[in-house]
Parts: structure tokens; C-alpha cells; sequence
């Protein structure tokens, strides 16, 4: 067998995985199976924190959280930026 061949075969292989790995294909260790709110970079909207469309409606369009959104990050958002600031009065 030639040895430059295997080389490659194996770091081939290994590169692949890399790729998997880095889309989200192939798994590592085992995947979290807690009852956490927060899945990834969704919020989960059974949550009793989390924005709900009827809820908001009164509220000027540019102070209103995206559906999902855990209202305590929502309004952390709004303090860091001068145009929204005075949305705090809503919460």
C-alpha cells in the first residue's frame, strides 16, 4: 500500500467530518435534552416571558418585540440604543 495514498485517504476523511461537523450534519457527543426556553438561537414561545402578537398592540410598531421574544432581552435591547429608549415606558 502506498503510504502517500493513505495520507491522503485519512486526512481526507478527517476534513469531511470537519465540514459535517461545522454545518451541523454530524454530531459529537450528545445533544441537550433539558426543558430549557431558549433552543438554539430561537426563544421558545410557551415561554410565560415571551412576547405575544395581541398583547402589543397598543404599542408604537417600533417598540414592539418580534413574536417569540423573551421580553426581559427585549427591553435590555431597547436600553442600549437612544431611538428606542423611551419604549422602556411600555414594559
Amino acid at each position: 500500500m502506498d503510504w502517500k495514498s493513505f495520507f491522503y485517504g485519512v486526512f481526507s476523511v478527517v476534513l469531511l467530518l470537519l465540514i459535517m461537523i461545522s454545518f451541523g450534519t454530524a454530531h459529537i457527543g450528545s445533544k441537550s435534552s433539558g426543558n430549557e426556553n431558549f433552543n438554539g438561537n430561537v426563544i421558545d414561545a410557551s415561554s410565560s416571558d415571551s412576547a405575544t402578537n395581541d398583547q402589543y398592540n397598543d404599542i408604537p410598531e417600533k417598540c414592539r418585540p418580534p413574536a417569540g421574544q423573551d421580553i426581559n432581552s427585549w427591553k435590555e435591547h431597547l436600553g442600549h440604543h437612544a431611538e428606542t429608549k423611551d419604549c422602556l415606558k411600555y414594559f
